[in-house]
């Protein structure tokens, strides 16, 4: 990739981005509170009938889904518990993250997944960070061990999915990008770059793989392991293969910003803020902030919205302006963004079975998950609004 010319291109990006209100952050985390306690009863009640179902993940068709830990969305529900401790400092939220976290504890020797970073990095990163607990510690670098084994050198990617193997080989998605935070973070855990080489490796192929002039991402980019070489770019849960599916571009968005973080490298920073130009200059989202769930269903504005990209964005923007130059425009569109999400996006207390969010999009070519709420919706929106204040 050409830095220079990125830079350049992105010099005369227009954001028309209106001063948002601000969020009320202490009020909008004691709604979370209460239906977090409402959630809280649910799953303890599901569990009673079905052990082996540790997290909720959604409700779909009026019914209460929970998931087993080996789901790619079981870390989320520990992980917000965590957040909840963070922002109150109430012992309460801490012996719930604790208990809920442990369910999830297996999953760090699960080779079988890509989705480890979600899985056991959202709630033991955030559990060590605030605990220092080195059990927690240990988990983290046994789970960066098994993701490693997914890494292949020909092809510079770490592989996502196992499964349909009659329609590709080798695909990486772009959601890939969210997992490389736990190979980062277990550099720093053990001192072997072995984890942060593989990260970086990863996010310089997918650079040059994944993404269009426009910086708009395809989902699912399949690999030939013999030569490296690109065999399709196809998608899996948008409505096209030369779509926009939305929450994929929020996952390209926060996966360069973690990016440049852990490594300041500008190459980074220059992709993650390509990105956000394509998210916030796309005429296509309506005024409220929160994206259709593919930038290309030809329903819009008939189509579903997708809170959960919306509030990956929002969250990856307050992380974002702190090292860009567009620093001030990326706040007030994350202002934006998180004031929809608290005001008109939120379920009433005791509704949606204790879920924060209302109209997420999980995966409509499946027809599933369609204007539903979803844990991993919740969780970015907590961190958001932890963002928010600092």
């Amino acid at each position: 990739m050409n830095l220079k010319i990125t830079i350049t291109a992105l010099s005369v990006l227009s954001f028309s981005i209106v001063k948002a209100q601000k969020t009320d952050v202490k009020k909008a985390f004691a709604s979370a509170a209460k239906q977090t306690e409402v959630l809280v009863k649910n799953v303890d009640s599901a569990r009673k009938v079905k052990p082996n179902l540790v997290s909720p993940r959604t409700v779909e068709n009026g019914q209460f889904k929970m998931v087993v830990s080996k789901d790619w969305t079981s870390g989320f529900f520990p992980a917000e518990l965590w957040y909840l401790y963070q922002y109150t400092n109430d012992k309460k939220w801490l012996d719930l993250a604790k208990k809920y976290t442990e369910d999830i504890k297996r999953e760090q020797f699960n080779k079988g997944t890509h989705d480890l970073g979600f899985m056991i990095y959202c709630p033991f990163g955030n559990g060590y960070r605030l605990t220092k607990d080195t059990a927690y510690k240990a988990v983290i670098i046994q789970a960066a061990k098994s993701l490693s084994t997914r890494f292949n050198v020909k092809a510079g990617v770490l592989k996502s999915w196992d499964h349909n193997g009659d329609k590709w080989k080798y695909p990486v998605i772009i959601d890939n990008m969210m997992n490389l935070e736990l190979l980062f973070e277990t550099t720093k855990l053990t001192g072997d770059s072995s984890f942060y080489k593989i990260a970086v490796t990863h996010a310089n192929t997918t650079i040059k793989n994944h993404f269009r002039p426009d910086f708009s991402s395809y989902h699912v980019i399949d690999y030939d392991t013999l030569t490296g070489n690109v065999r399709q770019k196809v998608t899996a849960q948008g409505y096209a293969n030369e779509s926009a599916w939305a929450r994929g571009q929020a996952w390209a968005l926060y996966g360069y910003t973690m990016c440049y973080r852990e490594t300041k490298n500008k190459a980074y920073l220059a992709q993650a803020d390509g990105v956000a130009g394509f998210i916030l200059n796309n005429k296509i989202t309506p005024t409220d902030g929160i994206p259709y769930w593919d930038y290309n269903d030809p329903k819009i504005p008939e189509a579903s919205r997708d809170a959960s990209a919306a509030s990956i964005t929002a969250s990856a923007l307050y992380e974002l302006a702190k090292y860009s130059t567009h620093g001030k425009k990326y706040k007030a569109a994350a202002d934006k963004i998180l004031n929809s999400l608290s005001t008109k996006y939120t379920s009433k207390i005791g509704a949606n079975y204790g879920f924060i969010l209302e109209h997420s999009t999980g995966h409509r070519p499946a027809k599933s998950e369609i204007d539903v709420p979803i844990n991993y919706a919740d969780y970015y929106y907590l961190e958001a609004l932890l963002r928010s204040k600092n």
